[in-house]
């Protein structure tokens, strides 16, 4: 019987301690706001669409890498 009094004051003092743990965390933690989308260009040589900004432009056409572009240019 005394193995079931002390589990369940373990339990109540588990919870307790996750739920001031929780309130705290909650407080001072800032929301996350999602980032922002990117606009998305195709790859004029294989397709595969990637960010503008991470593409490699030659005029108006984009390309994923540099071997693509050496590759279209010729």
């Amino acid at each position: 019987m005394k193995y079931l009094v002390l589990l369940a004051v373990l339990v109540v003092a588990y919870a307790w301690w996750r739920g001031q743990r929780r309130a705290t965390m909650s407080r001072t933690e800032a929301p996350r706001q999602p980032p922002a989308p990117q606009d998305m260009v195709a790859c004029a040589h294989c397709g595969v669409h990637l960010p503008r900004a991470d593409a490699l432009t030659s005029g108006p056409r984009s390309y994923c890498c540099a071997e693509h572009q050496r590759q279209d240019a010729r």
